[in-house]
C-alpha cells in the first residue's frame, strides 16, 4: 500500500486554538443552567458532540429542563471568541504541504456553520481544501464516527485511503470505530501518554511540528 491518498483534519483544538475557549464558555453555561463541573473536567470533554459532553458530565439521569439553556450560554459566551480565533502554528502551512503532496484534504469537523466559517477564516486555506464538514453532515456525533464517514464520502475516498488528525481521545475513539488510523496532537491540552494510550498511531506537539516531521509521518508514509 502507498501512503493516504488524503488527510482529514479535526479543527477545533487541532488547527484552530479553541478548546480552552470552549471549555471556559461550558463551564459559564453549566453555571447558568444550576450546574457545579469543575473546568478541567469540562476540558476533558471538549470534543464530543454538545448532546454527548452533558451527558458525559451531568450523568443520562439527569434533570434535562436546563439543558437548552446550558447549550444557548454556551453559544452566546462562546460567539464573541469568533471574530478573534487563531489557527496553531504551522496549521496553514501544514494543509499546504499535504496538498502540494497530491492529497486530498478535508476537514472533518461536527462544529456549527457559523463556528466552521470562523475557523476557515482564520485558517485561510479554503483554496487547498477539497472539502468541509459541519455540524448537520452527521447524526451523531464524536465519539461516534458519523462526522468522519461524512468527510470520506465527501472528497470520495474509502477507509483504506485516509488518515485523520485529531487532538482528543474522542477524536481517537470515533477513528478506531472505523478502523481509520489517527494522528494526534497535544496542542489541544491532552497529553501525549494519554493520546498515545487512546490508541493514536502517532502523536505530534501541534500542526509545526507535524509538518517538521511530516516525512516520516503516517500522513505520508504507507
Amino acid at each position: 500500500m502507498g501512503p493516504p491518498v488524503g488527510v482529514l483534519f479535526d479543527v477545533d483544538g487541532t488547527l484552530v486554538d479553541s478548546t480552552y475557549l470552549h471549555a471556559v464558555t461550558w463551564w459559564e453555561g453549566f453555571r447558568a443552567g444550576g450546574h457545579d463541573v469543575p473546568i478541567a473536567q469540562i476540558h476533558r470533554a471538549v470534543g464530543m458532540g454538545a448532546d454527548r459532553l452533558l451527558d458525559h458530565l451531568l450523568g443520562v439521569e439527569r434533570d434535562r429542563s436546563q439543558d437548552e439553556l446550558v447549550r444557548a450560554v454556551h453559544a452566546e459566551r462562546y460567539a464573541p471568541y469568533l471574530s478573534q480565533l487563531r489557527p496553531l502554528p504551522g496549521a496553514a502551512k501544514l494543509l499546504r504541504a499535504c496538498h502540494e503532496r497530491g492529497q486530498r484534504v478535508a476537514l472533518a469537523s461536527s462544529a456549527t456553520p457559523e463556528e466552521l466559517t470562523a475557523m476557515r477564516r482564520a485558517l485561510s486555506v479554503d483554496d487547498v481544501l477539497d472539502g468541509a464538514t459541519s455540524s448537520g453532515d452527521a447524526q451523531r456525533t464524536k465519539p461516534e464516527p458519523d462526522i468522519i464517514e461524512a468527510a470520506l464520502r465527501l472528497v470520495g475516498l474509502s477507509i483504506a485511503q485516509a488518515v485523520y488528525v485529531g487532538d482528543s481521545i474522542w477524536d481517537i475513539a470515533a477513528c478506531a470505530k472505523l478502523g481509520v488510523p489517527c494522528v494526534a496532537l497535544t496542542c489541544g491540552g491532552t497529553s501525549r501518554a494519554e493520546l498515545a494510550g487512546a490508541g493514536a498511531v502517532a502523536v505530534y506537539e501541534d500542526p509545526a511540528d507535524l509538518l517538521t516531521h511530516l516525512d516520516d509521518s503516517p500522513l505520508t508514509k504507507a
